[in-house]
């Protein structure tokens, strides 16, 4: 025999605000982020209260208490990504998908564009690509190492540069030259 469930009762302000604390308790988040998890929450259970809910407002009252920190949030998600391999344009990309606004994306910009060397290195040592490279790839594999490469969301130049390299070559001349 299965029983039914009772419906959840709507969302009252106090319950939307217990929500948006304990989301970017549990999370590092952005207000872009918290906005979006409490309109699901309000579409999941609905809405009791008498005005419309503004989540945009309750988001922006968490990063004033500051529970919520866009350009930290930036900061350390620009670097974990670059830290993996992943190219600027792939950091710019989730960057703005996690709701990181223009004037702290372009505070970021420096660093991202400060370890674009370094994070191509890394996504070669980590794929054995160039100088991590076992063999001298030919040129089908070659192509196949710049496209995993471009997808990553590095600069085409750098890319044939670390791809034709030679296995045991020294990449940090690139950091150096570059």
């Amino acid at each position: 025999m299965q029983r039914s469930r009772r419906p959840l009762a709507p969302l009252s302000p106090s319950d939307l605000e217990w929500f948006a604390l304990r989301y970017v308790e549990r999370y590092a988040t952005t207000r872009g982020k918290l906005s979006d998890y409490l309109r699901r929450k309000i579409r999941e259970r609905g809405w009791g209260g008498e005005t419309p809910p503004d989540v945009v407002a309750l988001a922006q009252r968490m990063a004033d208490l500051g529970y919520v920190d866009d350009r930290a949030f930036a900061e350390s998600r620009a670097g974990a990504m670059g830290r993996r391999g992943l190219g600027a344009r792939r950091v710019i990309q989730a960057l703005h998908f996690d709701g990181i606004e223009a004037e702290d994306a372009e505070a970021v910009a420096p660093i991202i564009e400060e370890n674009t060397a370094a994070s191509a290195i890394a996504f070669a040592r980590r794929k054995r690509i160039g100088p991590y490279a076992r063999e001298v790839a030919d040129r089908p594999q070659q192509e196949k190492q710049v496209a995993a490469m471009m997808r990553a969301g590095h600069a085409p130049a750098l890319v044939w540069k670390i791809v034709k390299m030679m296995p045991g070559d020294d990449p940090e001349a690139l950091l150096e030259a570059g």
